[in-house]
């Protein structure tokens, strides 16, 4: 029996984490396209921007420290909806900011309340998914941070320059209202849904030692110093720490870069910045489509998702080119970081999904809130790097070099990720917190 051949309702499950995951990187992003509008009200440097880059990266951090715990206590319905509608608040909230100090705050309260996102969307993949297709999913849940930073630019500078800048936060922040509404209506677990049929239900809980461990387990919880001794929650946090980084900073410099190295602001920018992010939408998707396929073909899962990892690290390399063909023509530099954001989200689709690889159902949302701490606070290193960069460079006439050396980092901050996680986690090793016999996997049939 294959996936098609039975119900698809968990589809519609990945449908909404997508719509989520949009929603919170257009809240996210706006502050990136406002910058032009902002410097000029509150007379910021790069020093000042990269401050609340660092604040809101923080925040992000120190809210995953617990946020994953919280997710995997109360249950991704409850925790999902909280986060969000929080979120959204502080985003519209934002538009009250009149000082520098009060940008601070708000930058801090949106970290704090988008760190739940991705806990909760990558433990609702495991929930909802057999680890074949956890990749796939989270590649599809995960192009919503494209498609987020796509809206932006083709929104926001438009309702700034029609309207102000504080609407541009008031009108990105109300779209939460219209997910959430939809999450406490249409969701649940499987095993409570209405509409899985027995069929989906089983092929969802068809990963034989996934399911051993948790019937084993009986619902036991399983503390966070504990995860901290298995080198499986390593290996994903120094992944996360070195890679985050790479995409916090296309995030919050694109618009910064454009204008930059090209005179581009406003609305100028919106076609460029929307063709990256629609390049990167691509490689998430793909992302999650080779190893399946190479599951398909025989690999083990483990197997197809470093294999497919190795690929994409070699993919972002391409990008320490950047700011010399961008230097020919601007859609050079447009091309290339696109195609290094795809590598990226590539790379995010399988990175989420080692996680569920590795680890019981119970555990995900803290495993996944561990390492996404990393990456916030290695987010916070590049963000203080690049403010400083671009002030000095920019004070000697050459802010180019500053770009020079930034891509440089995040061309091989893949590989250097991919060679650690190799050496931490060499073979495939499902962490058994009860204690009992698990049979060796077996490559699935799809």
């Amino acid at each position: 029996m294959t996936s098609r051949s039975i119900g698809s309702y968990r589809w519609t499950i990945c449908g909404l984490i997508f719509f989520a995951t949009t929603i919170n990187y257009l809240d996210r992003v706006v502050i990136s396209l406002l910058k032009p509008n902002l410097e000029k009200d509150f007379n910021w440097t790069e020093t000042d921007y990269s401050n609340l880059v660092v604040v809101f990266q923080a925040a992000y951090a120190l809210g995953m420290l617990g946020i994953g715990r919280v997710i995997d206590k109360v249950g991704t319905k409850t925790g999902y909806a909280i986060s969000l509608t929080l979120w959204s608040i502080v985003g519209m909230a934002t538009a009250l900011a009149k000082t520098t100090f009060g940008f601070g705050i708000a930058r801090a309260a949106l970290g704090l309340s988008e760190a739940g996102n991705f806990p909760a969307a990558i433990k609702t993949v495991a929930e909802w998914f057999p680890k074949k297709e956890r990749a796939l999913a989270t590649g599809i849940f995960n192009s919503g941070t494209n498609v987020g930073a796509i809206l932006a630019p083709l929104t926001v500078p438009f309702i700034a320059t029609n309207w102000g800048w504080q609407w541009a936060f008031i009108l990105t922040g109300a779209t939460g209202i219209i997910w959430l509404v939809l999450w406490l209506t249409i969701y649940d677990t499987p095993a409570r849904h209405k509409n899985v049929t027995t069929e989906e239900l089983n092929y969802i809980n068809s990963d034989v030692e996934e399911r051993m461990e948790e019937e084993a387990a009986k619902g036991e919880k399983v503390s966070w110093f504990r995860l901290l001794t298995f080198r499986q929650t390593w290996a994903f946090f120094f992944g996360k720490l070195l890679t985050d980084p790479i995409w916090w900073f296309y995030l919050f410099w694109l618009p910064a870069f454009l204008k930059a190295e090209y005179g581009l602001q406003g609305t100028d920018m919106a076609l460029p910045v929307a063709l990256v992010y629609t390049i990167a939408s691509i490689g998430s998707v793909f992302g999650g489509w080779l190893p399946l396929n190479l599951i398909k073909r025989g690999f083990p899962v483990f197997r197809a998702r470093k294999t497919s990892m190795f690929i994409y690290a070699l993919c972002a390399l391409p990008v320490v080119f950047a700011q010399y063909l961008g230097s020919m023509n601007l859609w050079l530099a447009v091309l290339i970081i696109g195609f290094a954001a795809s590598a990226h989200q590539a790379w995010s689709a399988n990175i989420f999904t080692t996680v569920s690889d590795m680890f019981p159902r119970r555990a995900v949302a803290s495993v996944t809130g561990i390492g996404g701490m990393a990456g916030a606070f290695g987010g916070i290193f590049i963000a203080r790097l690049a403010g400083q960069l671009f002030d000095y460079y920019k004070g000697q006439g050459h802010i180019e070099t500053g770009y020079y050396i930034m891509f440089i980092i995040c061309g091989f901050a893949y590989l250097t990720a991919w060679s650690i996680m190799h050496f931490l986690v060499p073979k495939f090793k499902l962490v058994n917190f009860s204690g009992t016999q698990t049979p060796e996997p077996v490559s699935p049939v799809a």
